[in-house]
Order: structure tokens, then sequence, then C-alpha cells
């Protein structure tokens, strides 16, 4: 698989938190085929964008992403759902 450069790539904590899932759940839906992943020159796994919000769009098709690095925490430090409806 070749990649663009200008490709956003996610870490399995990244999509874990889109999802609200353990990041092991998206390295078996990785293993399993459901979402695509690339591995890095050190052995560890990234999903693209893309892949991403494919898989989104087919669980949820009415939510609106968010990217990860703004899902906010209310004000006891919860983190709040990274898909607005």
């Amino acid at each position: 698989m070749v990649i663009d450069t200008r490709t956003r790539l996610l870490t399995p904590g990244e999509v874990a938190k889109l999802f609200w899932v353990d990041p092991r759940t998206v390295a078996r839906w990785a293993a399993a085929g459901r979402i695509e992943s690339v591995r890095t020159p050190g052995g560890h796994r990234r999903f693209t964008s893309e892949s991403v919000y494919a898989l989104l769009s087919e669980i949820a098709p009415n939510a609106t992403p968010v990217e990860p690095h703004r899902v906010a925490r209310d004000r006891d430090g919860a983190q709040r759902r990274g898909l607005t409806a």
C-alpha cells in the first residue's frame, strides 16, 4: 500500500478514542480486516484518516467526526464523545 505523505495517520489510541473502545479492539479490527492499517518502520500500527472515517460512516452514518486531538474533556476531567450528531 502506498500512502500519500499528506495523509493523516492515526495511532490505535486516537482511533480508540473516536470509537470509545480499547486500543486492543482497534488492533483486533485491523487483524480481522475491518479497518485498514499500515505499519511504521518500527512495527507500530497506524490508520489512515480515510479508513477510519469510512468505518465511522458505516457505523454511525449521521455522525460528524471530530479530529481525535479535538476531543474535549468536561469539568470533571471525563472525556466527551468524539462524535456530534
